[in-house]
């Protein structure tokens, strides 16, 4: 592995830690809502995510170590009013936890189709896949919006980014909607919903920062029109 032995072992463990904190969050929101551990679509559901998160970790261990460090927080730099959207981002995500347990997992207030549940999990794989992809890729994909100068920030036009400038949250919308429909809550989409209109905020800001503050975007977005949906938008 001789790309990771360029980062220090110390954010690998630190990754570690926050992966834990993360599974063990993922599981209280889940199950306590549900108010039972007897609930098999949120136990699949959490041995799916955790598998997904588990095996992406340790391919992008292996092929872009640069992205735990670029990941491991919210740096110096970043956009007062992608503060302001992060506010809301982060509480409309775990909420989509939250009523799935409530409806799917207690009060059964909707019912999702076997067939819909099935298209929830290849929605949040095909999202987690464009994810990773855009971590194999750039290095620069910091959880906050900023621009990197220390870091020699500069345009990526590889991979997902040769299709649609904002790959991410192209994923992140797919798991959005694929959450809600895999732990089998119709009414989650409604938190997930919240969430989506953020990032479609957040995808018109951080395109009109980057023109404006990132040398060669500009032209990028020449040989790329299209922000999230090929041929749409």
């Amino acid at each position: 592995m001789p790309e990771a032995q360029r980062i220090p072992t110390g954010v690998f463990w630190r990754g570690i830690r926050a992966l834990g904190a993360f599974v063990a969050v993922l599981g209280v929101i889940l199950f306590l809502p549900a108010g039972t551990l007897r609930w098999a679509k949120g136990w699949l559901f959490f041995v799916v995510f955790l598998l997904l998160t588990v095996a992406s970790s340790v391919y992008l261990w292996r092929t872009n170590p640069d992205i735990f460090e670029a990941r491991s927080r919210i740096h110096p730099g970043t956009k007062a009013w992608d503060k302001v959207l992060m506010a809301f981002l982060l509480p409309s995500f775990f909420a989509v936890f939250v009523v799935a347990g409530f409806d799917a997992g207690r009060f059964h207030w909707s019912h999702v189709p076997l067939g819909m549940i099935v298209l929830g999990y290849v929605l949040l794989c095909v999202g987690f896949f464009l994810s990773v992809w855009v971590y194999r890729v750039n290095k620069f994909a910091e959880p906050s919006v900023r621009i990197q100068t220390e870091r020699g920030h500069k345009v990526i036009d590889t991979g997902p980014y040769a299709i649609v400038r904002h790959p991410l949250y192209a994923g992140a919308l797919l798991m959005c909607a694929g959450i809600p429909l895999a732990l089998g809550s119709f009414w989650a989409l409604i938190p997930a919903a919240a969430g989506a209109l953020v990032l479609v905020v957040r995808t018109v800001l951080e395109d009109r920062t980057l023109q404006a503050e990132l040398e060669g975007y500009k032209e990028y977005t020449g040989r790329v029109r299209y922000r999230l949906i090929p041929g749409v938008w």
